[in-house]
């Protein structure tokens, strides 16, 4: 399955990681140094839960961190990629207010992560609009450069799950 999109002209991210707000951080495989040397974001047991949207192995997280994976597309969704994302946003929200650290990760950290971690923060009570500009702010301008993700969470998930179960396989 192809998981990123190959045609966007984007910088990799400025460090492996970065915190959203307190106990919730996005992520990805991937980072670029000061030289603009690509790093591997290894994942070993700074985090309670770690949610990966994309996969590469030797990237962590360690033994007895709990780790979830589902791995989605970053193109158009499908509803049941919508519900995933819609699941992974109420675990990290639920595992937040438990005061666990949460980590969700794709891989640079800018679109399918984004789409998580935006989800998360209307869970614990942040409309769409303002948790996108705070991603943006903590991660990268270049969140959510995929503009269809962007909409997803504008228009609701829940419109998008129902919108996108209308269409037709041809």
């Amino acid at each position: 399955m192809k998981t990123r999109q190959k045609d966007r002209d984007t910088p990799e991210p400025q460090a492996p990681w970065n915190e959203v707000r307190p106990r919730l951080w996005i992520g990805g495989h991937f980072w670029a140094d000061p030289d603009g040397t690509l790093q591997n974001a290894i994942v070993d047991g700074q985090f309670d839960l770690v949610i990966s949207l994309f996969t590469r192995t030797g990237h962590g997280p360690a033994l007895g961190v709990e780790h979830l994976i589902n791995e989605i597309p970053d193109n158009p969704l499908t509803a049941e990629h919508l519900l995933s994302v819609q699941r992974l946003a109420v675990i990290a929200a639920e595992a937040v207010r438990n005061d666990r650290t949460v980590l969700v990760r794709c891989h640079s950290g800018y679109n399918r992560s984004a789409l998580v971690v935006a989800q998360t923060l209307i869970e614990l009570g942040q409309d769409a609009a303002t948790g996108i500009r705070l991603i943006r702010q903590r991660r990268s301008p270049w969140v959510l450069n995929n503009r269809t993700f962007e909409q997803y969470l504008l228009t609701g998930l829940d419109v998008a799950y129902l919108l996108a179960g209308l269409e037709t396989p041809t």
